[in-house]
């Protein structure tokens, strides 16, 4: 297990990768909210692949959080996020506090305005605003080659791909595979929030979308019908569903019928907890 180097101070991250750039160095980058599961020891083992130095950053955003959802009680975890990441070899965790990353005096704000409609850009009023900001600056900040995200927080990659063309970043933007438990629930650190008879329910999002992949497979191909056999399994299961819907994989633009590479995304509230999940079809 290798020692992580914990930077908190922003011109001593910046400050850090142009050395390394002046070496010649590639950095590979993993922005995440802390809570680290498997999922995003995936992502800081499959980073290696394009990088020659593996940063790291833990920061819980509140610009992407609502005035009514789980900042607060988000959670957190340092010292174990630490020996995770030291585990699988991380350079640096980048970890700066609230106060430097949004002064009293910033007025600007990152809007990616057509992939962020609909979804969870519809259920959480500013989400992606806050997502995009913050990984606009910590791009900036950390001026990495590469960056890795998972793909269950799959709006998010659309949205951050679109700001990366739209602003002409220079980072090559990569997204992995979705993580998933045995028996095929989606990693998540909000699964943490899951009681053993919620956990239970919660897989029936999986189920859901199997069931609607297995019929797209079959031949089905109208997304109204697709979405029906999903809800089916969700529905009794759930305290609340926010959607079902199926989306063009590359812009995200609603799908009557599935005759290109699509995805079929779910988003539903287990007790107090929000999950999201998808799969691709075609």
């Amino acid at each position: 297990m290798s020692s992580v180097e914990v930077i908190n101070s922003l011109s001593a991250m910046s400050a850090w990768s142009e050395a390394a750039r002046k070496r010649g160095e590639r950095i590979a980058f993993v922005p995440t909210m802390g809570a680290l599961h498997a999922g995003h020891l995936s992502l800081l083992s499959a980073a290696r692949e394009h990088g020659d130095r593996l940063v790291l950053s833990i920061f819980v955003n509140p610009t992407q959080f609502g005035p009514n959802e789980d900042l607060a009680r988000y959670p957190r975890d340092l010292d174990g996020d630490l020996a995770k990441a030291g585990g699988v070899g991380t350079d640096i965790a980048f970890v700066p506090e609230a106060k430097d990353m949004y002064p009293p005096e910033a007025q600007t704000f990152v809007e990616v305005r057509q992939v962020s409609r609909g979804l969870c850009g519809e259920r959480r009023p500013g989400h992606f605003v806050g997502v995009a900001t913050v990984v606009c600056k910590l791009f900036g900040i950390v001026r990495p080659h590469a960056a890795l995200f998972g793909e269950k927080d799959f709006q998010q990659l659309a949205v951050i791909r679109r700001m990366v063309a739209d602003l002409s970043l220079p980072v090559e933007v990569v997204g992995r595979p979705t993580l998933r438990e045995q028996d095929g629930l989606a990693m998540s650190s909000r699964n943490a929030y899951l009681s053993t008879a919620d956990r239970q329910r919660a897989l029936a999002i999986f189920q859901g979308l199997s069931a609607a992949r297995e019929r797209f497979l079959a031949g089905t191909r109208a997304s109204a019908s697709l979405a029906e056999t999903a809800l089916a399994k969700m529905q009794g299961q759930m305290d609340s569903i926010d959607y079902v819907e199926i989306r063009d994989a590359d812009s995200l633009a609603p799908v009557k019928i599935v005759d290109r590479a699509a995805v079929i995304l779910a988003a539903a509230h287990v007790g107090a907890t929000r999950l999201i999940d998808n799969l691709r079809l075609g």
